[in-house]
């Protein structure tokens, strides 16, 4: 082979060489390239996602919140509606445990009935120095006695009513009550009370009123007892202001 033929064999193969080396850079290059593309998009991606997981953690603490602070309001509405409806029932109860008993009722406020008509007996005290003095003018008193016949106890206190009657029963007289305080006392069966009349006795033969009874109505009834009177005349005050003959309450 000559000289020219092998130099031109051997600059072919350098070529091929340089042409093999730099389709071998050129597919690293691509390589290379791609790989980076392949990195900067996945960090993007990773980002991305983690950013929508934030705000979704975000969202759904600030949804727990809302409900937690409506269950809170919820179970402090639940226990201030319990607690209203206690203090109605406590109201309720002390309300009714409070109230008073109708007037009029028989029953005193221990749980005793007031002494009836039906279950007294009435008469004037006339042992030892129970009698009136005649000679003493405005200034003597006698005692009517009440005695419970019953078999229980029961409460009476205040004014009785009092008419004096004449021997025919047609001259009524009413006596007017006193200004004094009174109270109650119970009475147990058998147990007697008593309370007084003012007196103004006279022996005069004019403006005189002689009774023949005495009608006694217990306090808060109405239905009397009638017992004879015992004494002697009564000045006669019927039409009077302020009478000096009167009676005194019970108890």
């Amino acid at each position: 082979m000559s000289s020219n033929a092998t130099a031109r064999t051997a600059r072919r193969r350098t070529l091929r060489v340089a042409a093999a080396a730099l389709t071998a850079a050129a597919a690293l290059s691509l390589t290379a390239c791609s790989g980076a593309d392949a990195i900067g998009t996945k960090p993007a991606g990773h980002t991305g996602s983690g950013t929508a997981d934030g705000a979704g953690s975000s969202r759904t603490g600030g949804a727990g919140s809302a409900a937690g602070a409506q269950g809170s309001e919820t179970k402090a509405d639940t226990k201030a509606d319990a607690g209203a409806k206690t203090g109605t029932k406590a109201g309720a109860a002390a309300k009714q445990s409070g109230s008073a008993p109708a007037a009029g009722s028989d029953r005193a406020g221990s749980g005793v009935e007031r002494c009836h008509t039906s279950g007294l007996k009435a008469a004037f005290a006339t042992g030892g120095d129970a009698a009136p003095d005649p000679d003493a003018g405005g200034s003597t008193t006698t005692s009517v006695v009440l005695t419970n016949k019953g078999g229980r106890a029961c409460k009476i206190g205040g004014f009785p009513g009092v008419d004096l009657k004449s021997v025919n029963g047609g001259e009524r007289w009413s006596l007017a009550r006193s200004t004094a305080k009174h109270g109650s006392i119970t009475l147990g069966p058998g147990d007697s009370t008593d309370f007084t009349l003012n007196l103004a006795m006279t022996k005069e033969d004019k403006g005189f009123y002689q009774p023949a009874y005495a009608d006694i109505t217990p306090p808060n009834e109405t239905t009397p007892i009638t017992i004879a009177w015992p004494w002697g005349t009564l000045v006669d005050q019927r039409s009077a202001t302020h009478p000096a003959t009167f009676v005194n309450p019970i108890g």
